[in-house]
């Protein structure tokens, strides 16, 4: 946490730095706290500069749906800690409540891209898998897009592909029993995931725009 509050301060400053660590961190325990809900065993959170942070599960969920629980605990637990840095934005008029808002609703909406190791290719794993396929897409794009227009190449993003590549290459081959027995959740379990993932999605996006500095 100190090495990442170092980090950004270069590009920030120390109190924001330090807050914006912090909304990291209640990220991270929501994704804890979703894994203590079904028993799972976890590592503690691990902070990489640029990266943000990750906890590693100890032991593998038992289906898609524990493991998307377990995916959009992490979304909500920020979302709701980017949405205090609002209201206090609100309540004081401080821009620099804000502009934390504003990046914590943003790192919370990149983590829900349906790509990857990231929250979103976890929680639409009990939904469609197949949704995986338009999350790659959209985030190539993204890679080329920066490429071409400011020249420089997103390493993390270009990271997630490459790291999620085996996952998305499992589409297109038959399952195995364990497989099969994995992605077959409850019908209402999909709806449900279904309807907080996306809402969640919309939610950022107007926390966005509300956030957003003012010109």
């Amino acid at each position: 946490m100190a090495v990442s509050i170092a980090f950004y301060a270069f590009q920030w400053s120390w109190p924001f730095a330090t807050v914006f660590v912090l909304l990291i961190l209640v990220h991270e325990f929501g994704h804890l706290v979703a894994a203590r809900r079904f028993g799972l065993r976890t590592g503690p959170p691990i902070f990489i500069p640029m990266m943000g942070a990750f906890i590693s599960l100890k032991q593998r969920p038992a289906n898609a749906w524990e493991e998307a629980v377990v995916g959009i605990g992490g979304p909500l637990f920020g979302t709701f800690a980017a949405g205090v840095c609002l209201m206090v934005r609100n309540a004081t008029g401080d821009p620099f409540w804000g502009e934390l808002a504003f990046y914590g609703f943003l790192l919370n909406l990149f983590n829900l891209a349906p790509a990857g190791f990231l929250d979103g290719g976890r929680i639409v794993a009990a939904i469609s898998p197949w949704l995986w396929i338009p999350g790659y897409a959209l985030l190539a794009a993204y890679v080329v897009y920066i490429a071409m227009v400011q020249h420089s190449l997103p390493f993390v993003s270009i990271y997630i592909l490459l790291t999620g590549l085996p996952r998305l290459v499992s589409l297109f081959r038959e399952r195995d029993t364990f497989e099969q027995r994995y992605y077959a959740i409850d019908p209402g379990q999909k709806l449900t995931m279904g309807v907080a993932y996306f809402g969640l999605v919309l939610l950022l996006v107007g926390g966005l725009y509300v956030a957003r500095p003012l010109p």
